[in-house]
């Protein structure tokens, strides 16, 4: 070989070292945004959570459990009422270096603080689940949402739009930062999907992408599920009932709207004088919504005040509170990127006939019906709906991915 030649390859061969450390370096200096911290917590093989899965008795394609995850503890940057707050929640990175899209999965109801999705105990079922969405080949993100996690010292705006899309946005935009720091390659789309609450934060932040765009993401479907999108709708199915058993729902939503709209009207406005002494209490983060149900009454006319009962509709006395339950109802819209909703017919918790009503006045706002679609989970109660609901957007966010 000549010298010339030498010369040429060795030159080569640093130019291509050049660039590699280059590279190396623009990765490890890239600066986040949203993202605060982020702290590894466990890393899972593809074929332990294929165990898990076949053990759980959820059935999904074969090929779904095709990468090991590393799940992750975020800290990240949001607002609340237009101030700066740190949210918290979860990330799972799959396990390989091929361009990978995003999937939120927006958990239900909780209260304790002990619930929330970031401080389960690393051998929890939940992680395990959660890790078994990002194996497909998607980024998982779960948000904790305001009022649980690292913003514990807040009550959780339970049911108010705003304060629920705008934090689970940021909480994407800190995973796609986290997902760049660990040299993954996200391909833009994104995927939102959750049950019960879930379902309600999926809407609301799939209609706040929509209204309001989020750069480097490009929304192509949303999986919402037994959700009450209609709130006002919500509050006359509670009060047409003779007992519900989840009168806590009730008690959060008041609560979480007296705190956010800072009402100066009384608990007793809408509950018992025995109930609205200690309704405050219960809501500190300690107790389960077993726990604060224990502590209420189960039978309507005996938790709610009998003039609310009969004249929430007509005496403005109460027109603050049909304002805000208006306000936070998702039905001044409709999706023009697909949508699939979900509900089982025989759920009471989340009346069936709530998202049916919702499905219908998006339509009649101009939702398409190639757009918007709604699945009937035929015999499913609230608690019955999860497992079908799983099986069936899971295949169909893998066919869009």
């Amino acid at each position: 070989m000549s010298s010339s030649i030498r010369f040429q390859s060795k030159a080569t061969v640093i130019l291509l070292l050049t660039l590699l450390v280059a590279c190396s370096k623009k990765d490890s200096s890239f600066v986040p945004v949203t993202l605060v911290s982020a702290t590894e917590q466990v890393s899972r093989a593809a074929g332990d959570l294929k165990t898990f899965i076949g053990a759980s008795g959820i059935s999904l394609p074969t090929n779904a459990i095709a990468y090991g995850t590393d799940l992750y503890t975020i800290t990240y940057k949001t607002t609340y009422q237009g101030k700066p707050i740190t949210a918290s929640g979860l990330v799972i990175l799959p396990q390989t270096t091929s361009p990978v899209g995003m999937v939120c999965f927006n958990h239900g109801t909780i209260a304790a603080h002990s619930e929330a999705p970031s401080v389960q105990p690393l051998n929890s079922t939940t992680w395990i689940f959660y890790s078994a969405l990002a194996s497909p080949g998607l980024i998982a993100v779960i948000p904790d949402f305001l009022g649980f996690g690292s913003s514990a010292s807040m009550l959780h705006p339970y049911y108010v739009e705003d304060a629920t899309a705008t934090p689970v946005m940021d909480a994407m935009k800190a995973a796609r930062e986290l997902a760049i720091q660990k040299g993954k390659s996200f391909n833009g789309k994104l995927f939102i999907a959750g049950y019960s609450q879930g379902g309600y934060v999926t809407m609301a932040t799939h209609k706040a992408i929509e209204a309001n765009g989020l750069p480097n993401f490009n929304l192509v479907a949303s999986f919402p599920a037994s959700g009450g999108y209609d709130v006002k709708g919500m509050q006359n199915y509670f009060w047409g009932l003779p007992t519900y058993d989840e009168p806590f729902f009730l008690a959060y939503v008041a609560m979480a709207y007296k705190n956010y709209y800072n009402w100066s009207q009384p608990l007793t406005d809408v509950f018992q004088a025995a109930y609205a002494e200690v309704i405050p209490g219960l809501f500190d983060g300690t107790k389960t919504g077993d726990q604060i149900n224990a502590a209420l009454n189960d039978t309507i006319p005996k938790l709610v005040t009998p003039d609310i009962l009969a004249n929430i509709n007509t005496n403005t006395r109460y027109q603050y509170i049909v304002n805000a339950f208006t306000e936070n109802s998702l039905l001044d819209w409709y999706p023009t990127t697909k949508m699939y909703m979900y509900h089982g017919d025989a759920d009471i918790t989340v009346p069936y006939q709530n998202s049916v009503a919702t499905y219908n006045t998006l339509l009649a706002n101009g939702a398409s019906p190639s757009v918007l679609t709604f699945t009937t989970l035929p015999g499913a109660t609230h608690g019955t709906g999860v497992v079908p609901y799983i099986q069936d957007f899971i295949p169909i966010m893998l066919s869009l991915k």
